[in-house]
């Protein structure tokens, strides 16, 4: 795997909007923020546009993309936001640039798509927050600070408290290439060339906004293409914008552990990765370590 260059002072780094459209005073943010790094930000042509619910055609989302991934002078791909409308690209997109010059891709939710794209290629990502968040929450937002560093080629490292979890968690340790994502969006890659499952692979899983008995269905798709048979180690992040449904068996987080009950790998609850503001930055495709035990959970890469 791949791993893209640390960003240095003066790299140039592109903000696009592959899926959803945005506002623009949320980019200009994005971008004033990352000159404040040392870096030369652009914005892409087509990054404001508005069509629909999309950032302009599929045409123009993907002539944006694919002009940051052959440019070998572009270092940091920032998406702007998530939404609808990355798996439009992947068709006609061409990796062949982007794996001769390596560069850093961020963002998460529907950007899932693109971390597997990348990994099935070799090459490492960043899920991690967008330009939505960099304008939301400013510069000393831990989420942004963490990004920040790993940018510049520090260590992920993270030792977090168990807190209400601890019931659920399941304790050992696992080491393995990390891959997954927002769940509804990762479920729809399975079967396609882009989901590839590493043999003892760390997955994490997160959504927003998806009835219990939906994540339940994910959850067994999960299992019976065998994607719980292969890993090592589970991290199930933040599930939002949901009401528990009374008629499950469960709650959602205890019918995802009920699901997993047969296997012995390693498995955390509410780990700081979502559609949250705590949402922590992970290297796709890195192997990492991950360690869950009864007080605390760590994380490193």
């Amino acid at each position: 795997m791949k791993r893209p260059p640390s960003l240095q002072f003066n790299d140039r780094a592109v903000i696009l909007s592959p899926a959803g459209k945005i506002d623009g005073y949320v980019v200009q943010d994005a971008a004033a923020m990352l000159e404040s790094w040392g870096l030369r930000p652009e914005i892409s042509e087509n990054a404001l546009c508005d069509a629909g619910r999309f950032s302009g055609s599929i045409e123009q989302r993907l002539s944006d993309l694919q002009k940051a991934f052959d440019d070998p002078a572009v270092r940091l791909v920032l998406c702007s936001r998530g939404g609808y409308g990355t798996a439009h690209l992947l068709g006609e997109l061409n990796f062949s640039g982007i794996k001769r010059n390596p560069k850093w891709v961020v963002g998460y939710s529907d950007i899932t798509i693109l971390h597997a794209a990348l990994q099935a290629h070799g090459i490492a990502s960043l899920h991690g927050p967008m330009a939505q968040h960099f304008s939301d929450e400013g510069a000393e937002d831990i989420a942004v600070r963490y990004t920040k560093i790993i940018l510049a080629g520090q260590p992920v490292s993270y030792h977090i408290p168990v807190g209400d979890s601890r019931l659920l968690n399941r304790e050992g340790s696992a080491v393995g290439r990390v891959f997954g994502g927002n769940l509804s969006v990762f479920c729809g890659l399975l079967g396609t060339k882009y989901a590839r499952i590493p043999r003892g692979g760390i997955l994490f899983i997160e959504d927003i906004g998806e009835a219990p008995y939906r994540v339940d269905r994910m959850i067994y798709q999960l299992e019976l293409a065998g994607v719980f048979r292969r890993i090592g180690g589970l991290i199930v992040g933040r599930f939002t914008g949901y009401e528990e449904d009374s008629q499950m068996y469960f709650p959602l987080q205890e019918s995802i552990r009920e699901a997993v009950n047969g296997y012995d790998f390693p498995l955390c609850f509410n780990f700081p990765v979502g559609h949250v503001r705590l949402n922590f930055p992970l290297i796709m495709g890195a192997t990492a370590v991950l360690t869950v035990e009864e007080e605390f959970i760590s994380f490193r890469q």
